[in-house]
């Protein structure tokens, strides 16, 4: 009952046989090779149209990268208050970007357009004291398991280019957001003005597979050596191809973020139907957060349960009582329905 991250999975089998095909033989190294044009040509099609891509290996390296891609002396970037760029990342956007990262606040995990709108009023182009605002970034799924729906990103992209700022998408899990909406990879990003996306794989199948878009080449010109100064340029880079070729052979990616899904769902409706547990708020994605009883995640770790205690919100300090616990719950492509049954059945008063 593994549940404290996806990231704790291991590898789909598909994708691991693909990577031991790759293993013998040779090919051109630095992304030069036939197997890593194809796999960006196969990106092209995915979002139906021209794009650049650039594989990394982590999803903080295709963050801090895509920021650094797009910043300026005296750079501001835009998120919101709990991304993970701007808690989780060891100030590794900052230090990649030489930018300062702005928190928005917002409900449900997502920057709030009015706020946002405000917050770069704050920072007008002739300000050089405190800076200049140069990027927006949301997060796809947010960190708390929900997810912005088609009209919210445009709305976010509205005041991004109101203010002639690109806008960038960490989508470390791009799939179950994906997944979740029922939308296309250009509806979720390019036909919404995003710019730049994090395009991730390691969460939701992948050894270690991360890649950044861009949906315009032109803003992709710098790239090469931004990537290469970072020390993610891999001389043989066909590992990382090979893994993204065989996450999108037959939509393998789409149908392992589903299952992922649907792992969650079936621990929404339990927790739903507990009498002694409850969901904290909601969510569509892989993420399930709830308020439990201590001696029910207790008994729960005793059983072999994997999970992390959450910090209780400031704002809803009244979210948990005294005897209570607030639990992330995260499945993933290798999560069973015996995962979640056995989980649930911890609840039982």
């Amino acid at each position: 009952m593994f549940f404290a991250s996806d990231n704790w999975a291991g590898a789909h089998r598909s994708i691991a046989e693909r990577l031991l095909q790759e293993s013998t033989g040779f090919a051109a190294a630095y992304g030069t090779s036939e197997l890593d044009r194809r796999v960006e040509a196969r990106f092209a099609e995915i979002f139906e149209r021209e794009v650049s891509v650039f594989f990394v290996a982590t999803g903080t390296a295709a963050n801090s990268l895509s920021l650094a891609s797009v910043q300026r002396p005296g750079g501001i970037t835009f998120c919101h208050s709990e991304a993970h760029v701007i808690e989780d990342e060891c100030g590794a956007p900052d230090f990649f970007s030489s930018a300062r990262l702005v928190a928005v606040p917002g409900e449900a995990g997502k920057i709030d357009p009015d706020k946002l709108a405000k917050k770069i009023a704050g920072f007008p182009a002739d300000a050089v004291h405190h800076g200049r605002a140069t990027a927006v970034t949301i997060t796809q799924a947010t960190e708390i398991g929900t997810v912005y729906s088609l009209s919210e990103i445009d709305a976010i992209s509205a005041i991004a280019k109101q203010s002639n700022l690109p806008l960038h998408m960490d989508g470390a899990r791009f799939a179950n957001a994906l997944v979740a909406l029922g939308a296309t990879p250009a509806e979720m990003t390019w036909k919404r003005g995003v710019d730049i996306l994090s395009f991730g794989g390691t969460k939701n199948g992948c050894w270690c597979a991360e890649a950044i878009v861009f949906f315009n080449p032109e803003q992709a010109k710098e790239m090469p050596f931004i990537r290469k100064r970072a020390a993610q340029l891999f001389s043989k880079s066909r590992f990382i191809a090979a893994q993204f070729d065989g996450y999108f052979e037959n939509n393998l990616w789409l149908d392992l973020a589903g299952h992922s899904n649907g792992m969650a769902d079936r621990l929404r409706a339990g927790i739903s139907g507990s009498n002694s547990a409850r969901l904290a708020w909601a969510t569509t994605s892989n993420e399930v957060f709830a308020v439990i009883p201590r001696s029910a995640a207790k008994v729960a770790e005793e059983r072999g349960a994997k999970f992390y205690e959450w910090p209780v919100p400031t704002a809803t300090p009244e979210l948990v009582g005294s005897e209570e616990t607030l639990i992330r719950l995260v499945t993933s492509f290798a999560t069973t329905e015996a995962d979640v049954d056995g989980f649930l059945s911890c609840l039982v008063a």
